[in-house]
């Protein structure tokens, strides 16, 4: 293999231009031209390809977001975008493909690789943790701390007006975020998809804290938790039902997405870019480099994206204990 490409696609996480940064040099290192791929999918399909070399990718490494951009592609979902996604690939003599991104883009390259048996590898790129076959996604880490803060500004808030504040952070069918850094920020409450409370349940263990003696409380809201249609309307029956609490919401959005990569999310985005490259030069394709008890493992591509990456329930009940 002479030319390899890469591109990220779906949401930005912190650590994707690590990814591409190690991508680039690996190929380097091989003796192999490395071709970037602008806005994802929609870029192969229209051929928007730029030359890359250990250069291109200076000072990258600690930057948030993507120096190739990323963007959703209706187009590719149909066979004729795909088909005119693989010319532009044949054409410019691109061999095979790092995929950095979520579930989307690995179906994405799924399909494109039983159409044309494309070589295609994924490197899992998201916030939310949700990939079968990685313990940790490049960008989760970065997010987790970046909730931990806020979260401790909020609280010196909360102390200070005797509020309870709902925190809502991202993760609309996992509740990987929430839970760690609800544990992490020292949360009373903590409610996520996996885990249905319940309004009552919700209303006793606030009652059980005031009646402890705190005089403000913390709730981490994952933006997919079943309990009320959106955090604004459970905080209106909150403060209906318990009026001893001044109730505020704190929606921290897209802010969980941005910033400089942490030092795990750099590390694990060089081994991961390392290996995706590696396994290309050897002639593999549909699969999935993560972490694995802090070895570089892979996964099938349809594994990991049917697969189900399950919530911690240890870490469940050391919430439930610290909330006390």
């Amino acid at each position: 293999m002479k030319k390899i490409g890469v591109m990220t696609s779906g949401g930005d996480a912190p650590g994707m231009n690590a990814a591409i940064r190690a991508v680039v040099r690996a190929c380097t290192y091989y003796n192999v031209e490395c071709v970037g791929i602008y806005r994802g999918y929609q870029g192969l399909i229209e051929g928007d390809f730029i030359k890359l070399d250990a250069r291109s990718v200076s000072n990258i490494i600690n930057r948030g977001g993507t120096i190739l951009k990323s963007a959703r592609s209706k187009e590719f979902m149909t066979k004729e975008g795909r088909t005119k996604a693989y010319e532009n690939l044949k054409n410019a003599e691109i061999e095979g493909i790092v995929l950095i991104g979520g579930d989307g883009t690995f179906t994405g390259g799924m399909v494109f690789n039983e159409e044309y048996s494309f070589p295609c590898i994924g490197v899992p790129g998201t916030i939310d943790n949700d990939i079968f076959g990685t313990n940790y996604t490049i960008g989760y880490d970065t997010a987790l701390n970046t909730v931990v803060q806020a979260i401790d500004k909020i609280r010196d808030t909360a102390s200070s007006h005797n509020r309870l504040f709902f925190v809502e952070v991202m993760g609309r069918d996992a509740g990987f975020i929430a839970l760690n850094a609800g544990v992490g920020a020292g949360a009373e409450e903590i409610l996520i998809p996996e885990e249905d409370m319940g309004l009552e349940r919700l209303l006793e263990s606030l009652k059980r804290s005031k009646r402890s003696g705190k005089s403000s409380s913390i709730v981490v809201i994952a933006e997919g938790d079943k309990i009320g249609k959106n955090v604004f309307e459970l905080a209106n029956y909150v403060e209906e039902n318990l009026k001893q609490y001044e109730v505020r919401v704190s929606v921290l959005g897209h802010m969980q997405r941005g910033g400089a990569p942490s030092c795990f999310d750099r590390v694990l985005a060089s081994r991961l870019g390392v290996k995706a490259v590696e396994l290309l030069l050897d002639g593999k394709s549909n699969l999935m480099v993560g972490l694995i008890d802090n070895k570089v493992e892979t996964t099938d591509l349809e594994l990991a994206v049917k697969g189900h990456h399950a919530i911690n329930k240890e870490l469940i009940r050391v919430s439930d204990m610290m909330s006390i």
